[in-house]
């Protein structure tokens, strides 16, 4: 076993289990969709949900079988498995054929799985509710680089660590890469855990694998980037050694004081308007917002260009339909780029106009088998992420990711990422539920963010101009 001290508080991590489908599976090779096999999804992302203690009584907890979370959990996967047995298998990065893409090899080989013991109550590290998010990394489990003997990478489809507290309460860090599902994918996943958790004999939706639904075609006319090299704002704080990552909790009453603030914008400018255009969305009211933050903080060059990149979920937008069972990714990515002297000086207002409008186009077949394509024919551009000039946002906020995992301990209270594989970039911006222990932050939003150590005082500044509180 190993010990891992983190200021007061130690881990026991022990020694890494497979965990492999309960009943014989199918040994085969599967192939993913072109959506999928985009290479920047490959790398492993992490989340780890909190579950409080049952038991009102404070004093240390003693574990049996039955209320045991690791042992629950590791059965209740194993059952999974069965119906989700790709990811028991590997993950296959060909290198030197197959044009680079990923393949999964199904062979029973398990899903790892580490148990570990922390020496303190939750409480005493606030449910993982805290600005130092580099803390999370401690609750999950980054498996070591592996290849195969053709130099072809292998990446497990799921990794697993439950570390249980004192006070009886756990984390439960799943790590899966975005190649196998997108966020609604994924919960379905964990979905069928939790049933086979908490006695189902079976999930209530069985998986269908079907990536060849989604597949593209090589373009002669693929979708270009309105922004290149050339056009992209730059900071004079990149490249950094240093990047810093920190939360920061937007309360319901600022989200309502912001769209109210919009709407008032677009009154006070005579132009007519509709009652749509003054039903401002809290995604697009704070995705504006902390695009121009970002962007003042960053002090990017006014004369350039800059991006703001988000996924936008397509399945109700294909026909024919996918089955319900269908866990892979139905993403397609929006990008907004505007002149980084445009989203700082106008007003706010027409920048989420921006957004809005450029959503409606996203959800077009048109737009959805040209960005498919475009992926598929791997046009080559400009890599954004070191520059400053792209933010990319995901939204996890309504994703369920509180509802829906249920292993017998009811939901959890709390959820994060975990930034040693999700916050290597500057370009990342998370916006994610907040912790139920904080009765305050009832309906509002976290939003985690990756700056240069220089940039981020200047960003806390506009954050702060919200009325917003900093945990």
């Amino acid at each position: 076993m190993a010990h891992h001290q983190i200021a007061s508080f130690k881990i026991e991590n022990k020694d890494v289990e497979y965990v492999k489908p309960s009943k014989p599976t199918p040994s085969t090779t599967l192939s993913l969709s072109t959506i999928d096999n985009r290479p920047e999804f490959l790398p492993l992302s992490q989340v780890i949900r909190v579950y409080q203690s049952q038991n009102n009584n404070t004093t240390k907890k003693i574990y049996y079988s039955k209320n045991d979370p690791a042992i629950v959990i590791k059965e209740a996967l194993s059952k999974a498995l069965v119906y989700y047995y790709p990811l028991a298998g590997k993950l296959v990065k060909h290198h030197s054929n197959n044009n680079g893409k990923v393949t999964i090899n199904c062979n029973e080989d398990g899903v790892p799985f580490v148990e570990a013991i922390a020496n303190c109550d939750l409480s005493s590290l606030n449910y993982l509710d805290l600005s130092d998010i580099g803390i999370a990394k401690n609750f999950v489990y980054d498996p070591p680089f592996h290849q195969d003997e053709n130099g072809n990478q292998l990446i497990y489809p799921m990794v697993v660590k439950v570390t249980k507290f004192q006070c009886g309460g756990f984390t439960l860090g799943l790590g899966e890469p975005h190649t196998i599902a997108d966020g609604v994918g994924s919960i379905k996943i964990f979905q069928a855990i939790a049933e086979f958790a908490t006695g189902k004999s079976e999930p209530s939706v069985k998986p269908v694998w079907e990536r060849e639904r989604l597949n593209g075609s090589i373009t002669k006319t693929p979708l270009l980037s309105p922004m290149d090299g050339a056009s992209a704002a730059g900071s004079p704080y990149l490249p950094s050694k240093t990047l810093v990552h920190e939360c920061f909790k937007v309360g319901s009453e600022s989200i309502k004081r912001l769209k109210l603030n919009l709407a008032k914008e677009i009154v006070d400018n005579n132009v007519p308007i509709t009652n749509e255009e003054l039903s401002f969305t809290n995604f697009e009211s704070l995705a504006a917002y902390v695009w121009r933050a970002r962007t003042r903080a960053l002090k990017l060059n006014y004369d350039g260009k800059t991006m703001l990149k988000f996924a936008v979920g397509i399945r109700r937008h294909i026909d024919p339909p996918l089955p319900e069972g269908y866990y892979g990714n139905t993403i397609v990515d929006a990008d907004v780029v505007m002149p980084v002297k445009e989203v700082n000086e106008r007003p706010l207002s027409q920048v989420v106009k921006v957004i809005r409008e450029f959503k409606k186009v996203a959800f077009t077949k048109e737009f959805i088998k040209n960005s498919i394509d475009t992926l598929e024919t791997r046009v080559e551009e400009f890599d954004f992420d070191g520059n400053g000039s792209c933010m990319a946002l995901a939204e996890w906020k309504h994703l369920g990711f509180l509802r829906n995992m249920d292993f017998g301990w009811k939901e959890p209270v709390n959820v994060i990422p975990a930034p040693c594989n999700m916050f290597g970039e500057v370009s990342i911006c998370i916006f994610f539920p907040p912790c139920d222990m904080d009765t305050s932050m009832s309906g509002g939003v976290k939003i985690y963010v990756s700056l240069p150590i220089d940039a981020m005082p200047k960003f806390r500044e506009e954050m702060k101009a919200l009325a917003i509180t900093i945990s």
